[in-house]
């Protein structure tokens, strides 16, 4: 296969069918999500025959147990994709939305139009699940999509690929809105981050390694995040039952995602009180600390934390903790090492709240509640691309509107400019 000419091919019919679906009414769209689901589900038996497939080449390969749990497929695992699809369908449909019209002097009316990116191209590792999900958000947008998988789950995604492609056509729109990469060849990667006369943005979901990756050869605008180094900062007017319960879950809900605490800062004041009741409950679920000397003299099963581990997301049961005088401190820690995710504050002040959500600089910014919150469902977007820590375009959890741009409308009567 000649991977440069198979991509481009790949191009040339997602632009074309982009400009179809672009311009699809919703009912037609959430019609074709409707049938997708009803694929998928009368699909099952083939869908989970083919991932075994994957899985028994993943075990064959020496994949470790996570990832081969991510990649499973089950009847669960497609019940909640069939589910997924379902909720995107009765999402509102933001294209053709028109904001702030309002009249000028001149008599026109001027406003705002939101319109699909275009093309999209999704790069991501292991979940078949994100197969269906990257579709469905881009056919509710009004995209086309690239989607390329990673190499361990090809038959699973494949055999998605032919569902969402069959309910595409059942609903009248062209099965080539949803393309998936049909090859292994690492080089396809390299020619869908540089097809700039067919894709308009590029979005990468897995790794850090995967994402810097991406990021630095890409010609296309990239949607992502590096890094998740998530923080709370407990404040001297917290209260403590609520601070203790916030720590706690942002840090242990779940440990191998990005909206997790990695490092957890506490006002001098309150340290004594807070700590070792949050200590003895980190403990106990087998966290491992590592802290500033103030720390470890309160906290005796402590390790010295390094400069390191102020950079580092762990996506594990080890939490850095550092004792600051106050606020300003506190901000100047998050603002140094922060990797622009999620931070929050637990405090009873409010203007101290106020100043906080003014002056940290991330895309999600929470005040007495857990960094856990930065997700796209959690903020009723219904579901989500990825999440955007860069500040051009979309920011934080990234769902429909994410997907979307906006153009000005101008509204005349004849009218001329004197």
């Amino acid at each position: 296969m000649d991977i440069k000419e198979y991509m481009q091919g790949l191009g040339l019919q997602a632009r074309k069918a982009g400009r179809e679906i672009s311009r699809a009414e919703s009912g037609k769209k959430n019609q074709a999500l409707l049938k997708i689901a009803e694929i998928i589900e009368s699909s099952q038996e083939l869908l989970i025959n083919e991932n075994q497939k994957d899985l028994a080449a993943g075990k064959q390969n020496g994949l470790d147990a996570a990832l081969l749990d991510r990649l499973a497929l089950t009847p669960a695992s497609i019940q909640a994709m069939v589910e997924g699809l379902k909720q995107v369908a009765a999402l509102p449909d933001p294209v053709g939305e028109i904001s702030e019209l309002s009249y000028r002097p001149s008599g026109i009316q001027v406003g705002q139009m939101r319109v699909p990116l275009g093309v999209i191209g999704i790069i991501y590792e292991s979940r078949p699940n994100v197969t269906v999900d990257a579709a469905a958000l881009c056919l509710k947008s009004g995209n086309a999509c690239i989607l390329r998988g990673g190499s361990e789950a090809m038959h699973s995604n494949q055999a998605i690929a032919a569902c969402i492609a069959k309910g595409l056509e059942a609903a009248g729109l062209p099965a080539q809105a949803v393309q998936v990469v049909a090859t292994a060849d690492r080089a396809a990667v390299g020619e869908l981050i540089t097809m700039k006369n067919y894709v308009d943005v590029i979005v990468p979901r897995g790794g850090k390694s995967l994402t810097e990756r991406i990021s630095q050869d890409a010609t296309i605008p990239v949607i992502k995040h590096l890094d998740g180094i998530c923080h709370v900062y407990i404040d001297d007017k917290a209260d403590i039952a609520k601070a203790v319960k916030i720590a706690d879950n942002a840090k242990t809900h779940r440990y191998g995602v990005c909206n997790a605490m990695e490092t957890l800062l506490v006002a001098e004041a309150i340290a004594a009180k807070v700590l070792p009741l949050l200590a003895e409950i980190y403990l106990e679920k087998e966290v491992e600390l590592r802290g500033c000397l103030k720390t470890c003299s309160m906290i005796p099963k402590c390790s010295r934390a390094t400069e390191e581990d102020w950079n580092t997301e762990y996506l594990a049961p080890i939490l850095s903790i550092k004792i600051v005088h106050d606020m300003d401190e506190a901000m100047e820690h998050i603002n140094k090492y922060s990797s622009s995710h999620t931070e929050a504050i637990v405090t009873e002040d409010y203007t101290r709240a106020r100043r906080f959500l003014r002056e940290i600089d991330s895309s999600s910014v929470m005040v007495n509640a857990s960094t856990r919150f930065a997700d796209g469902f959690e903020y009723g977007l219904g579901a989500e691309i990825g999440i955007s820590t860069d500040k051009l375009h979309a920011r934080g959890p990234v769902g429909l509107k994410g997907l979307t741009s906006l153009k000005y409308i101008v509204l005349g009567d004849g009218h001329i400019r004197q």
